[in-house]
């Protein structure tokens, strides 16, 4: 017999952090839509779960380069010194 996984077997695992994520995979990434096991009940099979898991991509994902800041430059410190009346 199969294991079926429920919501909470999922975030144990750490598949997944919350309900909304978890519709966003089914709809658009392909996660499996799993079985309607009562009125508010879903569960998912443990080897189609793991199947999609490694169909996942392992690399991370690169990191965006950071856009420009707008606004003024902040001062350096030897920019505090030039500026710094000559103490007592």
């Amino acid at each position: 017999m199969h294991k079926r996984l429920r919501y909470s077997d999922l975030r144990h695992r750490g598949i997944v952090r919350n309900r909304t994520t978890l519709g966003n995979w089914i709809r658009l990434h392909g996660f499996p839509r799993g079985q309607l096991t009562g009125p508010n009940s879903r569960t998912w099979g443990e080897d189609e779960v793991d199947d999609w898991l490694h169909s996942r991509p392992v690399t991370p994902k690169p990191t965006p380069p950071r856009p420009p800041t707008s606004g003024r430059r902040r001062r350096s410190q030897s920019d505090d010194a030039d500026t710094k009346p000559p103490g007592p």
